[in-house]
C-alpha cells in the first residue's frame, strides 16, 4: 500500500485565493508481477492555505473519492499519526533540518492528498522488486500541477484539439525515493520525507534507469469515455499499461551500450539536444518542496529470523549450563525448618543459662558434679516457665511440628483409633528426638562450626589486581586473580567474560572462546559474551555463526549502539550491503537518542592497551634495571570492561562512565565506541577494520580520538615507532587532551625514556581536564620517582594512589617511599596495608624484614625474611641492602 501524504513548501505562486482550479496529480510505477506493472496514480490533491499543521491522527481515503458518496471515501481504520523524526526516512532528516520543517508544517502553503492506493503483487513481482532496486535503489514518483479544462462546444476540450501535439506538464517535479530499506531485513514499511526536484529525462535515467515520463505517456494516453470525470486520467491507464509493455518488450531486443561510468546510454533522440530548462520544475528547488510517502508491504521483502530461532540456534552453538539444583521442598524442607528451630531454641536456653551461671564451657575446665548439674537443671526449667519463655518456645516449635506431621508423616486427617493414635505418637516422637540430636549435634558440636568469613577482597579488586599483573606481563598471577573470581562465583558470566579477554590479550583465542561461551552457557542473553563470540566465530571464518551471534546481540538488546555496528561490520565484510546499511542507520539512531540523553556508551580510555602489552612481542621487552623497582601500572577504572548495556544481571557489566569527558571524546560517532570496546578486550582484527570505517565514515569524529585509538592499537601490537606518528597526529588535533598525553607518556615508558614519560605524565596529572586513567599514571610516575630518590614526590602521588585506587603495589610504592624518608613507623603501617591486600608478594615481605631489623625486632625480622625468601624473592638489590643491614645488626637471619 503506497500513501501519498502532503507536499510542504510549495512553490510562493500556488495561492488558494489567486490559482485557478487546479489537479494536483502524484504518480508512480510498480511491479505486480514478473511481466506488468501498475501505474499508481493520485490525483485528486487538494491546495491549503497554512497557517496551522495537519491534524493528526487523520484518516486515509480512497483514491476515488470523487466517485463515491458522502463520507465514504475514508478507508475506516487507517489512520496517518505523528511519526518522530527519527524514523523517518529520505531528506531533511537531520537535526538542522527540524527548523525548517516545523516552519513549513505550521506556516507554509501545502498540497494535500492524504490518498492510499493498494495493489497485489505475486511472487514474480516482489522478485522484480527486490531485483530492481537493487540495481537501481532510487525510484521516481513524478508531480505536476493540471489545470482543470472546461469543454466547449462539441464536448471537446483545447487538449483534444492540439491533436497530436506535444502534451504540456506544468510544475512537472520528481522525487527519488530510496527504497533500498525495504531490502532490509524484516522491514515492512518505510514512511520517507523526500526533496521535490525538476523534471529532467537526463537525470531520470542516470538515476533511475528510466527512459520514459509515467505522466508524460499518460498525457498522451487516448481519452475514454468517462474523460470528463473528476478522475479522467485514471481512465487511461489501462491503454497505457499496454502500451508502456509493448515499449518493454520491444526494447528487449535492442540491446543499450553502457557508457564508461557503466550507466545505459542515452537513446538517440536525448543525446543530440540540449535539455529544455524545466522553469516551473525549479521553483521547487527554490522553495525546497518535499512531499512525505509511506510504502507498506504485508510480507517483508527479505525475511528476517525470528527470535526464537536466534535463541535456539546459539542454545545449539553453546548448550546452556544445566539448571541450579532446586531448593529442598515439601517433606525435606519441612525437616530442615524443625532442625532450624531447634538450633534457634538450643540457643536462646543456652544464652538463658549464661545468664544465670555464667560461661556454659570454659575450654580444659573440670566437669560439674551430677548434683550441681541437676541443680542448675532444676533452677534454669523453674526460670523458663516463670519467665514463660518456656511456653514461647512450646508455640516456636508447634508450626515446624504441623508441617512434619503434614508433609512427612502424610497425617492429615484425625484418628478413629486409640491405639494407632499411640503408634503414630510414639513413631512421630522417635523422629522428632532423632533429629533434634542431629541439629543439635550441628549446632553446638566445636569440631562441627563452621565458620564463615566474608572474603577480605571483594572481586572487583581481585580483577583490579588482575590487571596489574597483566601490565607488569605477570600472567600467571593474573590467571590466579581471575581463577580466584571464579572459584568465589562460577554462576557469574561478567568473571568468564574478564577471564576471556585475558586470555584475548595472551593470544590463546581457544581458551578465550571457551571462557566466552561459558559466559554464555550461563546466561544466554549476555551481550558482551554474544558479541565477542560473534567476533572470534568471524576470525575463525565460522561466518553462519558470526552472523548468529551478532544478530541474536542486536535482538536481545535493540538499542545497543555496539552491537549494531559490529553487527554492521561483520555485514560489510561479508558483500550484505544492505543489511550493512541496516545495522549502521539503527546503530546511529540509538547513538544519537543516547548522546541527546546525556549518556555515552563508551568505555574509559585506558592505558591498558598500553606498552606493557604487545601481545605478539615476546622478545622486544624493556626491563628497568635491578633497583628501579616500578614498571607497574594498571586501570583501576578497568571495569568498562563490558560496558555496553548488559542487563543486570546484564547491567553488571556495564560499568560507570567518565564523569568528565575530554573535548576529543565529544564528538565520537558509532564507529569509535565500538572500537574502543573491541580494544578494551584485545580484538584487534576487528578493531582495525571498525578504525578503517571511521576513517571512511563522511560523518567521522575528531582526528584526535581517531588517532588516539589508532596508537593503541599500535601500541597493542608493539609497532612503536607507528604509535608514536599516530600520537603526533592525534597533539596536532587536540594538544590539551589528557588521554593523549598520558599515551605519549606510556610509549616513552615502555621505550625506557623515563625522563620524556615523567614529563608527559605530570602534564597529565597538571591538566585542567581529567584523563580517564590516573591509577596506572600514579603508579608510573611514582616509580620514577623513586628511582630518582625524589622520595617526597614519590610519597604524595602515591598518597593519591592509595586514595583513588588502593592496591598492593601502591601501599609498598608508598611504604618505600617512607621507608627512604626514614618515617618507620608510616613504612610499616604502609607495608601492613599492601601485606593485607596481597601477602604472598616478597618484595612486601623485604621491605617489613628492613623495618623490623631497623626497629630492633628480632623476632619479626626473622619471619618476615623467612616469607620473603619463602615467596622467592627475586630482587637482587633489595636481598643485597636485606643482607647488609642483617650483618650490621647481627641478627635477622635464622642461617648464621
Amino acid at each position: 500500500m503506497v500513501t501519498v501524504e502532503t507536499v510542504y513548501s510549495v512553490p510562493e505562486v500556488w495561492n488558494p485565493a489567486s490559482t485557478p482550479p487546479s489537479s494536483y496529480v502524484a504518480a508512480l510505477q510498480m511491479p505486480v508481477s514478473a511481466t506488468r506493472e501498475q501505474v499508481l496514480l493520485f490525483s485528486n490533491g487538494v491546495l491549503k492555505m497554512g497557517g496551522e499543521r495537519e491534524p493528526v491522527p487523520r484518516p486515509k481515503k480512497w483514491p476515488l473519492g470523487a466517485l463515491l458518496a458522502q463520507g465514504a471515501e475514508v478507508i475506516q481504520g487507517l489512520y496517518i499519526d505523528a511519526e518522530p523524526t527519527d524514523m523517518d526516512h529520505g531528506d531533511l532528516t537531520d537535526i538542522e533540518d527540524n527548523d525548517f520543517r516545523v516552519n513549513a508544517e505550521c506556516n507554509e502553503n501545502r498540497v494535500s492528498w492524504d490518498t492510499a492506493r493498494r495493489c497485489f503483487i505475486d511472487a514474480g513481482g516482489v522478485a522484480c522488486l527486490s531485483r530492481r532496486i537493487a540495481e537501481c535503489r532510487l525510484w521516481p514518483v513524478e508531480i505536476m500541477k493540471a489545470n482543470q479544462t472546461v469543454p466547449t462546444k462539441g464536448g471537446r476540450s483545447a487538449r483534444d484539439k492540439l491533436g497530436e501535439d506535444e502534451p504540456q506538464i506544468s510544475f512537472h517535479g520528481v522525487v527519488y525515493m530510496d527504497l533500498v530499506p525495504l531490502l532490509y531485513p524484516g522491514v515492512r514499511r518505510i514512511h520517507g520525507v523526500y526533496r521535490i526536484y525538476p523534471f529532467y529525462e537526463s537525470d531520470l535515467l542516470n538515476k533511475t534507469q528510466r527512459t520514459y515520463s509515467i505522466l508524460k505517456e499518460l498525457s498522451r494516453a487516448p481519452p475514454t469515455l468517462g474523460r470528463t470525470r473528476a478522475n479522467s486520467s485514471v481512465d487511461s491507464l489501462r491503454a497505457f499499461q499496454s502500451k508502456t509493455f509493448e515499449n518493454q518488450r520491444g526494447n528487449k531486443d535492442v540491446p543499450k551500450k553502457p557508457d564508461s561510468q557503466g550507466k545505459p546510454a542515452q537513446s538517440d533522440s536525448m543525446t543530440g539536444l540540449e535539455p529544455q530548462v524545466n522553469t516551473e520544475g525549479q521553483m521547487y528547488a527554490d522553495s525546497r518542496s518535499y512531499i512525505i510517502i509511506e510504502i507498506a508491504v504485508e510480507k517483508p521483502l527479505v525475511p528476517k529470523r525470528p527470535p526464537e530461532e536466534l535463541a535456539k540456534r546459539v542454545m545449539e552453538l553453546v548448550p546452556p549450563r544445566p539448571p541450579l539444583p532446586r531448593r529442598p521442598a515439601g517433606a525435606e524442607r519441612a525437616v530442615q525448618e524443625y532442625q532450624s528451630q531447634i538450633a534457634s531454641v538450643a540457643a536462646q536456653v543456652l544464652d538463658q543459662y549464661q545468664q544465670l551461671f555464667g560461661t556454659a564451657f570454659v575450654p580444659g575446665g573440670k566437669p560439674l558434679d551430677p548434683v550441681l548439674q541437676e541443680q542448675r537443671k532444676t533452677q534454669l526449667l523453674g526460670e523458663l516457665n516463670c519467665s514463660g519463655k518456656y511456653f514461647a518456645f512450646k508455640e516456636q516449635m508447634k508450626y515446624s511440628v504441623v508441617r512434619i506431621v503434614r508433609e512427612k508423616m502424610l497425617r492429615t486427617e484425625a484418628f478413629s483409633d486409640p491405639e494407632q493414635l499411640q503408634a503414630f505418637l510414639s513413631q512421630l516422637y522417635m523422629f522428632l528426638v532423632d533429629e533434634m540430636h542431629v541439629s543439635l549435634n550441628k549446632s553446638l558440636s566445636v569440631d562441627s562450626q563452621d565458620t564463615h568469613h566474608e572474603p577480605l577482597l571483594s572481586c572487583a579488586q581481585l580483577k583490579h589486581f588482575a590487571k596489574e599483573a597483566q601490565l607488569n606481563k605477570d600472567y600467571q598471577l593474573a590467571a590466579q586473580y581471575y581463577q580466584e573470581c571464579l572459584v568465589r562465583d562460577r554462576s557469574d558470566p561478567s568473571h568468564w567474560f574478564d577471564y576471556g579477554a585475558f586470555y584475548m590479550l595472551t593470544d590463546d583465542l581457544l581458551k578465550a572462546e571457551e571462557c566466552f561461551q561459558q559466559a554464555l552457557s550461563i546466561e544466554q542473553t549476555h551481550i558482551p559474551s554474544l558479541l565477542m563470540c560473534g567476533v572470534l566465530s568471524d576470525m575463525n571464518e565460522r561466518y553462519e555463526d558470526a552472523e548468529t551471534f551478532f544478530e541474536r546481540a542486536t535482538g536481545v538488546e535493540p538499542n545497543n549502539v555496539v552491537a549494531w555496528t559490529l553487527f554492521g561490520v561483520f555485514c560489510q565484510a561479508q558483500g550484505k550491503v544492505f543489511q550493512a546499511e541496516m545495522a549502521f542507520r539503527e546503530a546511529n539512531k540509538h547513538f544519537i537518542s543516547i548522546m541527546q540523553n546525556g549518556q555515552s556508551s563508551r568505555p574509559k580510555v585506558t592505558s591498558e592497551t598500553q606498552s606493557g602489552q604487545e601481545k605478539n612481542q615476546k622478545d622486544e621487552t624493556s626491563e628497568i634495571p635491578a633497583g628501579k623497582t616500578e614498571k607497574t601500572g594498571d586501570d583501576t577504572d578497568e571495569g568498562a570492561v563490558q560496558e555496553e548495556g548488559i542487563p543486570q544481571n546484564r547491567e553488571e557489566s556495564k560499568q560507570e562512565v567518565q564523569h568528565q569527558l575530554s573535548p576529543s571524546s565529544v564528538q565520537s560517532t558509532i564507529f569509535m565506541e565500538t572500537v574502543w570496546f573491541l580494544l578494551h578486550n584485545y580484538a584487534l582484527q576487528m578493531a582495525q577494520r571498525t578504525l578503517a570505517l571511521e576513517l571512511l565514515s563522511p560523518d567521522r569524529g575528531t582526528i584526535s580520538s581517531y588517532h588516539l585509538a589508532l596508537a593503541q592499537l599500535q601500541l597493542l601490537r608493539g609497532d612503536h615507532d607507528s604509535a608514536e606518528a599516530s600520537l603526533k597526529e592525534a597533539l596536532a588535533d587536540n594538544f590539551q587532551n589528557p588521554d593523549i598525553w598520558a599515551l605519549w607518556g606510556h610509549l616513552h615508558h615502555t621505550r625506557g625514556d623515563y625522563a620524556q614519560a615523567q614529563s608527559c605524565y605530570e602534564r597529565t596529572l597538571d591538566s585542567v581536564l581529567d584523563t580517564s586513567d590516573t591509577h596506572s599514571i600514579f603508579l608510573r610516575l611514582g616509580s620514577i620517582y623513586l628511582q630518582e630518590g625524589e622520595y617526597e614526590k614519590a610519597k604524595a602521588i602515591f598518597l593519591r594512589a592509595c586514595k583513588h585506587s588502593p592496591s598492593c603495589l601502591t601501599w609498598l610504592r608508598l611504604g618505600i617511599a617512607y621507608y627512604r624518608l626514614e618515617k618507620l613507623s608510616e613504612a610499616e603501617e604502609a607495608l601492613t596495608e599492601a601485606n593485607a591486600l596481597n601477602n604472598r608478594n616478597p618484595e612486601v615481605w623485604g621491605y617489613l624484614s628492613l623495618v623490623c631489623l631497623r626497629t630492633g625486632r628480632k623476632l619479626e625480622a626473622e619471619q618476615s625474611y623467612k616469607y620473603a625468601m619463602k615467596m622467592n624473592l627475586q630482587k637482587e638489590s633489595l636481598l643485597q641492602e636485606i643482607h647488609d643491614l642483617q650483618s650490621r645488626v647481627g641478627f635477622g637471619n635464622p642461617s648464621f
